[in-house]
């Protein structure tokens, strides 16, 4: 699985979003992609108990661990990869998590406007 180097939505290197609970599509800690990741793991967010709701009520429950999968569910205060058409969706729904920029792939870009990524930002307060 090749993967590649990227810069967040601000144009400048990705950083790291979480490495407890470890993150990313691969598993590397950072909002990295690339062609294997269909779904667009790009959105560093801050899981709030409300998305985490959400999320469930659209089918992904992100609070029960899968072990098989590698996956250690999510607390509210916990980073996460998100998918960026689900942020989106949430953001629609008033349900959308914070996010860090500095952390958010710049792929995120061709789903969401960076200002209304501004508006739920981390690291901009």
């Amino acid at each position: 699985m090749e993967k590649r180097s990227g810069l967040n939505v601000l144009g400048e290197p990705l950083l790291p979003c979480s490495v407890d609970p470890m993150t990313g599509f691969y598993r590397d800690g950072c909002c990295e992609t690339g062609p294997e990741d269909l779904g667009r793991h790009v959105v560093c967010a801050e899981v709030t108990a409300a998305f985490l709701e959400y999320s469930r009520s659209r089918g992904n429950d992100l609070v029960t661990p899968r072990p098989e999968l590698g996956f250690p569910g999510l607390r509210p205060g916990d980073r996460w990869c998100l998918c960026a058409d689900r942020w989106k969706e949430a953001e629609e729904a008033d349900a959308a998590p914070p996010v860090v920029l500095t952390s958010t792939h710049e792929k995120a870009l061709e789903v969401v406007d960076l200002e209304v990524l501004k508006r739920y930002a981390l690291d901009l307060m």
